[in-house]
């Protein structure tokens, strides 16, 4: 949460001007609001609960089938999340949900599990773009790029095959002890530590 009116504060109007007792104020303050991202994460996830959008089952339940059946696949913890959280832009970018999780994602995983996030809906459409009269091989310009079938495969293996209704899928609350591990320290930031 936020901090109330008699919170101790920077004083500058202008990073400029900035002090270094300032910057010991905000630095003492990141810590406790860093610590809570994946609270903040899981918070927007669950905006996808149902939200149906047409589809077969809620947006929520896909991500969470997405992920069980990464997990029950034996893939590691992280790729489980990022397979949590691959749509988890859908409310807020709608035009361009894949790059809102592949920044989400960024700090805390692996290069090549970024790029699946941020390229999945290019190759996800392989299975629809044409009954929306785009291109459906519109992925084929990334072919022979590293992860293109590291991509592929998720798309095929859990993206695409998770809208079944019937299927056993794990609740939020198995998955949350992961995220909070994931997102416990970053990887690839300009914030993170040795």
């Amino acid at each position: 949460m936020m901090g109330g009116p008699n919170e101790i504060r920077a004083k500058f109007p202008s990073m400029e001007e900035g002090t270094q007792e300032d910057w010991q104020i905000i630095g003492g303050h990141f810590g406790s609001f860093a610590s809570k991202v994946a609270d903040r994460v899981l918070d927007h996830l669950r905006l996808l609960d149902g939200d149906f959008g047409g589809f077969p089952i809620d947006r929520m339940q896909h991500s969470l089938q997405t992920a069980t059946r990464a997990h029950r696949d034996g893939r590691d913890e992280e790729y489980v999340v990022m397979a949590l959280l691959h749509d988890v832009g859908d409310t807020l970018g709608t035009y361009n949900h894949p790059d809102i999780a592949a920044a989400i994602l960024k700090p805390f995983v692996s290069e090549k599990n970024r790029w699946i996030a941020e390229h999945h809906g290019i190759f996800q459409g392989y299975y629809f773009f044409h009954y929306l009269g785009q291109d459906r091989d519109m992925r084929e310009q990334f072919r022979g790029h590293e992860h293109f079938e590291d991509c592929e495969e998720f798309c095929a293996k859990y993206d695409q095959t998770a809208f079944d209704a019937a299927y056993d899928t794990a609740p939020l609350e198995f998955f949350e002890p992961m995220v909070r591990r994931v997102m416990a320290r970053p990887i690839n930031s300009i914030y993170a530590t040795e």
